[in-house]
């Protein structure tokens, strides 16, 4: 929601049955983050981003998920980066 997204091409690994990461993963469960983040903290998460200032998405706050670039690091033998993406806007519905 508030750090990057890649576009990758998939290596066809066999040994992870030709799949690759589709996202980040979670490292608190959305219960988890709603009990750890506050409002103030996701505001500041999503500095120079804009999106609907709620408490409806503290559990999506960027800090709720593995750090992706070391997510995508870890794919290297799964997938080939071909762009990396930096956020300017983030739309959801609540």
């Amino acid at each position: 929601m508030g750090t990057a997204s890649y576009v990758v091409e998939g290596l066809g690994n066999p040994v992870s049955l030709n799949s690759s990461p589709h996202g980040a993963g979670r490292e608190y469960s959305r219960n988890a983050a709603r009990r750890t983040f506050s409002l103030a903290e996701l505001k500041q998460a999503m500095h120079g981003i804009e999106f609907r200032v709620t408490e409806a998405f503290i559990d999506e706050i960027p800090a709720a998920y593995k750090p992706i670039d070391q997510v995508m690091h870890d794919a290297a033998d799964l997938v080939t980066v071909r762009h990396r993406l930096r956020q300017i806007i983030n739309v959801k519905g609540d």
